[in-house]
């Protein structure tokens, strides 16, 4: 009995911290192995470690915007791009607008400043890894701006694509599997697939990793 309750537990989250500063790292690995649920797979002090140290077992990374030898957003867009279903939550001293949408813009899920308490940290990680959005307090309502506008563009994005194949587009970019944007679309897998097919052949990238790219640098699969 007990071996079967064991085998239908679910999987714990599994962490990587990045951030070059000893200190703040280290309590912030503390923090998160108290937590149940949680598991902190590694942890990186720069870009290079953080690429080394993340791979598709990986569910969220908390970055730091400023490594020693690049930056988080640079990390944070290479990390998505070959991680597609990767959740980034960032977690900085900076506030200003151009950081959080810098960050948003290369497929970060979260935004937190350095002080937010430990029950808004583990609420945040739990957030993105659970496929939500979640931004801090101290951004948030810059943030609800932005993600207004993002709704304005996401109609006038890409024309060369049909309504239902931007709206697959926007999916994708949020790192749903085909499976998934089945389901939630009520469409057949095949077709679904099909619409992927076209929105790559119309964008002219050779795969689902490019339109990701592609698709957030205009504005698409960033709000919740």
């Amino acid at each position: 009995m007990s071996a079967s309750i064991a085998s239908t537990s679910p999987s714990p989250i599994r962490v990587v911290v990045v951030d070059d500063h000893p200190v703040f790292r280290l309590g912030m690995v503390a923090l998160l192995s108290t937590l149940d649920g949680m598991e902190v797979a590694a942890q990186a002090s720069s870009v290079a470690e953080a690429l080394d140290v993340v791979d598709a077992e990986v569910d969220v990374v908390l970055m730091d915007l400023e490594l020693g030898d690049g930056s988080g957003v640079d990390a944070t867009r290479r990390l998505v791009q070959t991680y597609p279903a990767l959740r980034v939550l960032v977690v900085t001293m900076h506030e200003d607008d151009e950081s959080l949408v810098a960050s948003v813009r290369a497929g970060a899920r979260g935004y937190l400043v350095k002080g937010a308490d430990p029950a808004e940290v583990e609420r945040a990680v739990r957030a993105v890894a659970n496929g939500e959005m979640i931004l801090g307090a101290a951004v948030a309502a810059r943030a609800m701006t932005f993600m207004a506008a993002s709704h304005r563009v996401r109609s006038t994005v890409f024309p060369e694509l049909t309504d239902r194949e931007r709206e697959v587009l926007d999916l994708v970019a949020r790192g749903h599997d085909n499976a998934s944007i089945s389901r939630r679309l009520v469409l057949s897998p095949k077709t679904v697939r099909n619409h992927v097919s076209n929105v790559l052949a119309k964008l002219g990238v050779p795969d689902r990793s490019a339109a990701i790219v592609r698709a957030r640098d205009a504005g698409l699969g960033l709000d919740p």
